[in-house]
């Protein structure tokens, strides 16, 4: 194991330029070869977009899987990249959103999906206000990739938290605009914890609400963080404020609106998203469906 790690730190430590030649071989042995969940995909994408010909579904699965390769060659690259080279990579926009939280005394709960590249975030811990900056992960059964996720999230000063500790560190913690909180907000519940579904890419979807039940107990700001990849190897997240229609946020109008961001980021570019991902696998589990639209 030790082996593995020093050899995946040489190999972290080349330019991306050369990362990129082994994305395109990867990208080519997928692709043409191997066809990673190749089936999950297609479904996936042919239920989300059901007005888009197969030749549309076609391009978008292609483009996935040049992004997916993208995206594993740059999940190496951060374990030994520069807190420079992060800063020019992922451009943040509207950091005003973390100041204004500061001013008004709330911590932050941010909210992302699984946009690429979400893991290059975690410079942002060096450019806010907010002196504790909380990336949340979950467990994974591989210890070695436990500990190199984990390792990746707690650079720059990043303080990471496992999913089922997160929720009680918020209510223990004080809130004074002086902690961010960093979800990957779209994960599937485990089929025993799902309690709530909405309508999501015109599917039923199981989602967490752990982060929607905050809203309604404590005075927290909600900031969605929208993905764009300008072009390889460079990115932009734009955070825009998910406001409370009434005074105060009521039950699931985090978790819709943030839905509700995430789906229109995805309608501009859905090559850009984790569709490997089954995320729709415990649809018939959802025991309190809403199908509002916000």
């Amino acid at each position: 194991m030790n082996l593995l790690i020093k050899i995946l730190n040489l190999i972290s430590r080349l330019p991306l330029k050369i990362l990129y030649v082994f994305s395109d071989l990867i990208f080519f042995l997928n692709y043409y070869l191997v066809g990673y969940r190749k089936e999950v995909i297609t479904q996936n994408l042919k239920n989300s977009f059901p007005l888009k010909s197969d030749k549309e579904i076609a391009g978008i699965r292609k483009k996935f899987y040049r992004n997916f390769s993208d995206y594993l060659v740059e999940t190496i690259k951060s374990f030994t990249i520069s807190e420079t080279e992060a800063r020019v990579r992922m451009q943040h926009i509207n950091q005003e959103a973390f100041h204004q939280a500061k001013a008004e005394g709330k911590n932050i709960i941010l909210l992302a999906g699984h946009v690429f590249n979400w893991e290059w975030m975690n410079a942002l811990a060096t450019i806010t206000p907010q002196e504790h900056s909380h990336p949340v992960y979950r467990k994974v059964n591989n210890d070695f990739w436990e500990n190199q996720m984990k390792m990746i999230r707690n650079k720059f000063g990043n303080e990471a938290l496992e999913a089922n500790e997160v929720i009680l560190n918020i209510f223990r913690s004080k809130n004074d605009g002086n902690a961010a909180y960093m979800f990957v907000a779209d994960q599937t519940p485990h089929f025993s914890h799902i309690t709530y579904g909405l309508e999501f890419l015109n599917q039923r979807t199981p989602v967490f609400t752990g982060y929607d039940k905050l809203a309604t107990r404590m005075e927290l700001a909600f900031i969605y963080c929208e993905m764009k990849k300008v072009k390889r190897g460079f990115y932009q997240v734009n955070y825009h404020r998910i406001e409370p229609d009434g005074e105060k946020f009521v039950e699931h109008e985090v978790v819709k609106k943030f839905h509700k961001l995430l789906e229109n980021t995805l309608h501009k570019r859905p090559d850009n998203y984790l569709w490997s991902h089954r995320k729709w696998k415990y649809q018939d589990s959802i025991k309190n469906f809403d199908s509002e639209k916000k």
